[in-house]
């Protein structure tokens, strides 16, 4: 069996996604993007995305983890974990017509939380895509940057739903 090196991406069937940033004579040191750092045995069952050669770099541990998450959440397509409020978890959405003869309509509640946190994250790949483009000019970008501020202004009515404050919705601040 070779041995990984620090750099080495992996799929663990527990854990998920990972990147290796400590190896020692048993135990790979890995960070996880949804499970953080994580210290698994060197003969565990794993699947080698890319295999790096047994490399030791004189950078910090935490600058290895922060720009290995970095890294691994800007080229996944698998999104931030955002929890939902507790009071909210389990609950339903229930959308009654006016006209009592039509039927109302029941969504879990995480479903919906889930839909409003894709939607979110969709602008925020817009908006990273407009700032990047060489395509548009800068008074372009500004214009295009307050829309932006103004749909995220629109979405703060979801705010409730937010159980960790810094993962809401801001518009315009004053």
């Amino acid at each position: 069996m070779k041995l990984l090196g620090i750099g080495s991406r992996i799929k663990h069937l527990e854990f998920g996604l990972g990147v290796v940033t400590n190896v020692t004579s048993k135990h790979y040191w890995v960070t996880f993007i949804e499970n953080g750092l994580e210290t698994i045995d060197i003969n565990s069952e794993f699947e080698v995305i890319e295999s790096v050669e047994d490399e030791v770099d004189t950078i910090s541990f935490y600058e290895v983890e922060t720009t290995l998450k970095n890294m691994l959440k800007q080229w996944s397509d698998i999104s931030e974990i955002i929890p939902i409020g507790d009071r909210w978890k389990g609950g339903k959405l229930i959308l009654e017509p006016k006209d009592t003869s039509l039927a109302s309509k029941e969504i879990p509640i995480d479903t919906f939380f889930h839909k409003i946190v894709m939607v979110r994250d969709r602008i925020r790949v817009m908006e990273q895509k407009i700032n990047s483009s060489s395509n548009l000019d800068d008074q372009e970008k500004v214009d295009l940057q307050q829309y932006i501020t103004r749909i995220y202004g629109s979405l703060t009515t979801f705010n409730i739903l937010f159980k960790i404050k810094e993962q809401q919705f801001s518009g315009v601040k004053k």
